[in-house]
């Protein structure tokens, strides 16, 4: 019998006890799935920690290097003093030629090379003259190639000023005006959001937020493929089909996820920034009322998508699949605006682009939440939009299984 009769308050507890029940019977399917309660909380709190520890060092410090001195001069012995004193780098070979420092490279034991050609002293002490000193970066990893060229050009730049403070001098002046007219222009360099300019700092907290998407997504559509699996069971609760509402049926699911994630947000986003010292200017409240429109929008997305997987192995194919792509999407490893459109126009439908910006804007540049508003109002639109493609892909998936069943009684 329907519940028209009953007053309104009374349709509403019930509905709410609807829910409540849909809410407590996918939290026991969660428990009791193995692989799923791993996923949802062994991977949840384990991999947070893991990547900070694994990153545990903002930079490479002292990376091993071979210099080919062609010039043998107390200058160039001075050079690469200057340069082995340098944080990023350490001068471990000093080679005859550049096909024995060649060599070296080859078999990984320096990784980059620095020559000083034959007439670098003759060069700097003639009028109009030109060093030009080759330095050879391994590419294989940007750390290597970015520690070889910041040494490279911090002892370049320095010797430079030296050469020029000489001449200045020699030419008549004193020390204060040399030192004037060797840089009329004072600079200081100021690294917003990362000074030390560590990989930890500028790449961990995007990858917070998706461990949180990646693992929600992957734990929700294994749930789904086992269901699938057990005789229809994505569209039934204690075995009868769940008739009162498709809406009911979604929200308690996805209630029954944004409740788990929202404690594991509190870890991943609050406790482990602070764990490691990565960066956490940002107001904790402002970054909590983010994390409630990204879960919701994450797990009615999710489930979405979870009305198409058949088995349970094809949420790992997704999950490969997905993870760095979406890294790139995000914006963050890559400019997203350096990005082709179709791209970045594919980069709106995943709630993770949004969670890892916003996040960002917060947690690591101190923005407020109504400075990253648009961020904030685009997940609680996708989490609208996405409730109800879940309860329309519920619904309709639901009935085609249902005709399907009754074909093949």
């Amino acid at each position: 019998m329907k519940d028209t009769k009953y007053p309104f308050s009374r349709r509403l507890l019930y509905r709410l006890e609807d829910i409540w029940y849909v809410y407590v019977r996918e939290l026991q399917r969660i428990i009791h799935d193995k692989g799923v309660a791993v996923i949802f909380f062994v991977a949840g709190i384990a991999y947070p920690l893991l990547y900070p520890l694994v990153y545990n060092r903002e930079s490479i410090d002292k990376l091993p290097i071979a210099v080919v001195d062609d010039s043998d001069t107390p200058r160039s012995r001075e050079y690469i003093r200057s340069l082995s004193a340098t944080r990023e780098v350490d001068v471990r070979y000093k080679c005859m030629n550049l096909q024995e420092a060649a060599a070296l490279y080859h078999a990984r034991k320096c990784h980059g090379v620095v020559c000083l050609p034959a007439d670098f002293d003759y060069q700097i002490e003639t009028v109009g003259g030109q060093a030009v000193v080759s330095v050879y970066c391994d590419m294989s990893s940007f750390l290597y190639y970015k520690n070889l060229l910041q040494a490279s050009n911090f002892v370049m730049l320095d010797y430079h000023r030296g050469i020029q403070l000489q001449r200045y001098e020699l030419s008549g002046n004193d020390r204060p005006m040399a030192e004037i007219l060797a840089q009329p222009v004072q600079y200081e360099t100021v690294m917003l959001y990362n000074p030390g300019g560590g990989y930890p700092s500028f790449l961990l907290p995007a990858i917070l937020v998706l461990i949180l998407y990646q693992t929600m997504f992957f734990g929700i559509c294994m749930l789904a493929g086992v269901a699938r699996e057990t005789n229809g069971e994505l569209y039934y609760i204690d075995g009868r089909r769940y008739e009162r509402s498709t809406f009911r049926l979604v929200f308690g699911r996805g209630f029954a996820y944004f409740t788990i994630y929202l404690g594991l947000s509190v870890y991943a986003l609050g406790l482990v920034p602070r764990l490691f010292g990565l960066p956490h200017i940002g107001d904790f409240r402002d970054i909590m009322r983010l994390v409630v429109p990204f879960l919701l929008a994450t797990a009615f997305f999710s489930m979405t998508v979870s009305v198409f997987i058949r088995e349970r192995e094809t949420a790992m194919v997704l999950l490969l699949f997905s993870s760095v792509v979406l890294l790139f999407l995000s914006g963050c490893s890559w400019p997203a605006g350096n990005l082709p459109s179709f791209w970045r126009h594919f980069a709106m439908l995943f709630p993770s682009t949004y969670g890892v910006n916003a996040y960002i804007h917060i947690n690591t540049m101190g923005a407020t939440l109504s400075e990253t508003s648009r961020e904030y109002a685009a997940l609680w639109v996708q989490a609208g939009v996405y409730l109800l493609t879940a309860c329309l892909g519920y619904y309709f998936s639901g009935r085609i299984y249902e005709r399907q069943s009754r074909l093949f009684r």
